[in-house]
């Protein structure tokens, strides 16, 4: 009786084990089949890594190397001027480390437009382009949109003075206090002693500080010492062409222009006087010059 219960043991583990192997052997078959069905549907996707923030980096703090590491990208849609080795993004270490230029979120890519070159610091000469210049405007609440203005910001400028009798306008040689838009779509690149484009508080400003060219800056410093400048602030979205604009006070309330007495010139007469005795005798003759 022991015999047959051992063998009746023996028997009912073999075929426990086999049923184990046959489950095992079908369940790593399926998965197999799985994975390479995922496998031929889902498109290669090439990848590299580049530098991204480790953590929310802020305007104007240095960028060390603790603070980025590497994460992978697709490669198509990688975005121009990221920084793939340690070599490109920092030169010469942390001994000479970049600036933040604008805020990043972590594991925001690094870019070039975002922080300086090695060494120097976030000011206004980054801002400026090749063959501009920075110029300071002074603004008020009124002239300087009630503290919106933002670095970044595109601003149209204005120019209110006064214009004698023989100045600048010859309609109706007219005289008074006039408004006209001297530069259009102009850039702003510093509110006060600030160039940090993230910053969204509103504040009133006393001094702007535009990117124009040399030309540009020669008429705004004669606009600004000859009358009062006006900023008006463009949309973000706008990129339409702002016509010439002038405005004087006549125009402003719809009155027409004084008209201008000419005078004619007078009609010159030539005549010889001839005297007989008391009478005198006056001929009209033509006059040679």
């Amino acid at each position: 009786m022991r015999v047959v219960f051992g063998l009746v043991l023996v028997v009912g583990l073999g075929l426990a084990g086999f049923a184990v192997y046959m489950a095992k052997t079908y369940i790593q078959g399926y998965q197999a089949q799985l994975a390479e069905e995922r496998k031929s549907r889902a498109p290669a996707i090439e990848t590299v890594e580049v530098y991204v923030a480790k953590a929310p980096l802020k305007y104007g703090q240095r960028l060390l190397k603790k603070d980025v590491q590497l994460v992978k990208f697709p490669k198509n849609s990688l975005p121009a001027g990221v920084f793939a080795t340690e070599e490109a993004l920092f030169p010469q270490g942390d001994e000479v480390p970049r600036t933040v230029l604008r805020a990043m979120e972590k594991f925001e890519a690094i870019m070039e437009v975002k922080v300086t070159d090695p060494g120097q610091d976030a000011g206004i000469t980054n801002a400026l382009e090749r063959g501009m210049r920075a110029f300071a405007i002074e603004v008020d609440r009124t002239s300087g949109v009630s503290g919106f203005l933002r670095p970044g910001d595109r601003v149209d400028v204005y120019w209110t003075g006064s214009v004698g009798r023989g100045g600048m306008r010859t309609e109706g040689n007219s005289s008074g206090d006039v408004t006209k838009l001297i530069e259009a779509g102009i850039k702003l690149i510093a509110v006060d002693q600030s160039a940090n484009s993230d910053d969204v508080k509103a504040q009133i400003a006393r001094t702007v500080t535009v990117s124009a060219r040399p030309e540009q800056v020669a008429a705004l410093q004669q606009a600004q010492s000859t009358g009062r400048l006006s900023l008006s602030l463009v949309g973000a979205q706008d990129d339409t062409v702002t016509a010439a604009i002038e405005i004087d006070q006549r125009e402003l309330l719809g009155l027409a222009a004084s008209p201008v007495a000419v005078e004619r010139p007078q009609e010159q007469v030539c005549s010889i006087r001839t005297r007989r005795g008391a009478e005198v005798i006056i001929t009209p003759i033509p006059c040679t010059n």
